[in-house]
């Protein structure tokens, strides 16, 4: 019998070794690509977000359907047809829109 210990090692095929260091390097890539998906969804999602006034005073009787938030601006799309532009800031409206049906 051969001890296992003994046995004389054998020189790798020079494809075989060109497959093991590709499949480590791919596998080093994905690590990493992994690691900068993992940063980026970490730093988009930590951001607070934008900030609404204290007090946001809707007209009587409205509800809000969607809300777009731009600079110095919120816009609310009521359930009555109506975009209402508020200011950022004080939550004061500052136009009011009227959707006619089509």
């Amino acid at each position: 019998m051969t001890d296992p210990l003994n046995v004389e090692t054998e020189e790798e095929p020079r494809q075989l070794k060109f497959l093991r260091r590709l499949v480590t390097g791919l596998t080093a890539v994905m690590v990493c690509g992994l690691v900068v998906i993992v940063a980026l969804l970490v730093i988009r999602l930590s951001n607070s977000g934008p900030q609404l006034p204290e007090n946001i005073a809707l007209p009587a009787g409205t509800e809000a359907r969607a809300v777009t938030f731009g600079d110095g601006w919120i816009a609310v799309v009521t359930t009555d047809d109506r975009i209402v532009i508020l200011n950022s800031l004080s939550g004061a409206i500052r136009q009011e829109i009227t959707l006619t049906p089509e």
